[in-house]
C-alpha cells in the first residue's frame, strides 16, 4: 500500500487511474481545481464517485498555487505521484497560449520541486503523442528526435520532459514521461472527438470531419492507458547503464530517466471510427467533410515495445468494444434510450 498523489483526479485519466489504484488499496489523495474548460458537472460527477472510498482525499487547488502545492507536499509526505492535471486540447492552445504556460510549465516545475525536496520515490507523468508534431516516420518511436512541435500544447509537453530529465539529472529523482495516444471510454472528456460526434449524432446534427475523414489515430481505450499509468507507476526509473553521450538515445538517459509511448499500435482511420460509432447508435450520421485543421497532424502510430519490455504493457481493446462500451455509458449517464 502507497500513499500516491494524482493530480487530475478530476479528469478523464484522472478518475479511472484512482479508481484502480483505490481498488488495490493504495492511498490517493486527488489534487484538482475542477475548472470549466469542460463541463465542471462531469468532473463533480467523477468526484462524487471516488469519494465514497476511504482512502481518497480531493484536495482543490490550482498547480500555479506555489505556496499551496509546497504545503501540500510538505503535509502529505507522499510515496509516489503520478502527475495528469494539463491543460489539454490542441486546438484551444491556438487562442488561449497563456493557460499552456501557467498551467503545463509553471505548474509541473512545483510538482518537480515537491517531489525533489519532499522525498518522493517517483514520478510519472503525463506527456502526449503531440510532441511527434512534424515527424513522418511510423510508427513513432521515442527513441526518434521530437524538436518540430507544431502546436504550443506539443510544446509545452516537450517542455516538461526537459524539465523532469534535468531534475532528474540534478536530484537523482526518478521520472518517467508518458506519451498518451488519442484515449477514449467512458467517463471521456467531451472535447474529444467520440464524445462530440456521439452527443451531435444523437441530437441528429451533422459532425464536422476533418482531413476529409483521412485523418488516423491510435485510439486507446482507457483500461489499457491505466493498466501501464499504474504499471509504470510501480515500476521506477533507473538510469540506462549503456547510455552513450556521443549517440545520445531521446528515451533514456544515465539519470533515473524514461520516456514511453503508451498507445493502442493500431492506428484507424477517423472515418472507420466514425463508421463504429454509427453501428453502435443505430443512426447514420450527416458529415461536414473538412481541411485539416492549424495544429493538427494527419497520423499517429505508437510503436510501445519499450513499454511492453519494460512493464508487460498489452493493449486488449479493439476499437469496436471500446466504442460499444463507451455508447453504453453515454446513454445512460445521459439517460438516453434506444
Amino acid at each position: 500500500m502507497a500513499k500516491i498523489l494524482v493530480t487530475g483526479a478530476a479528469g478523464f485519466i484522472g478518475y479511472h487511474t484512482s479508481e484502480r489504484l483505490l481498488a488495490r488499496g493504495d492511498e490517493v489523495v486527488g489534487l484538482d481545481n475542477v475548472n470549466d474548460y469542460y463541463d465542471p458537472t462531469l468532473k463533480e460527477a467523477r468526484i462524487a464517485r471516488l469519494a465514497p472510498n476511504a482512502g481518497f482525499r480531493l484536495v482543490r487547488k490550482e498547480l500555479g498555487d506555489r505556496a499551496g502545492v509546497e504545503q501540500l507536499f510538505r503535509d502529505e509526505r507522499f510515496d509516489r505521484v503520478i502527475h495528469l492535471a494539463a491543460q489539454a486540447g490542441v486546438r484551444y492552445s491556438i487562442t488561449n497560449p497563456h493557460t499552456y504556460i501557467e498551467s503545463n510549465l509553471v505548474g509541473f516545475l512545483h510538482i518537480l520541486e515537491g517531489c525533489r525536496h519532499h522525498g518522493v520515490q517517483h514520478l510519472t507523468y503525463a506527456s502526449s503523442s503531440s510532441v511527434y508534431g512534424a515527424n513522418t516516420a511510423m510508427p513513432f518511436s521515442v527513441h526518434q528526435n521530437v524538436d518540430h512541435p507544431v502546436s504550443l500544447y506539443a510544446a509545452t509537453k516537450k517542455a516538461n520532459e526537459l524539465m523532469a530529465h534535468t531534475y532528474s539529472h540534478l536530484y537523482n529523482l526518478p521520472t518517467t514521461g508518458l506519451r498518451f495516444f488519442t484515449v477514449y471510454g467512458p467517463w471521456g472528456r467531451p472535447d474529444m472527438a467520440l464524445f462530440l460526434f456521439t452527443k451531435a449524432i444523437l441530437e441528429g446534427r451533422a459532425i464536422d470531419v476533418f482531413n476529409f475523414g483521412k485523418m488516423r489515430r491510435d485510439f486507446t481505450f482507457i483500461d489499457d492507458i491505466v493498466e501501464g499509468v499504474i504499471r509504470t507507476s510501480d515500476h521506477i526509473a533507473s538510469p540506462n547503464r549503456v547510455w552513450n553521450s556521443d549517440a545520445p538515445d531521446p528515451a533514456t538517459s544515465k539519470a533515473p530517466y524514461r520516456i514511453y509511448n503508451i498507445g493502442n499500435n493500431n492506428p484507424v482511420e477517423l472515418m472507420h471510427l466514425i463508421e463504429t460509432l454509427e453501428k453502435a447508435l443505430g443512426r447514420v450520421a450527416t458529415k461536414n467533410l473538412l481541411p485539416i485543421q492549424a495544429g493538427d497532424v494527419p497520423a499517429t502510430f505508437a510503436n510501445v515495445d519499450a513499454l511492453v519490455q519494460d512493464v508487460g504493457f498489452a493493449p486488449q481493446t479493439s476499437i469496436e468494444d471500446g466504442v460499444a462500451r463507451f455508447v453504453s455509458w453515454y446513454r445512460s449517464y445521459y439517460n438516453i434510450g434506444d
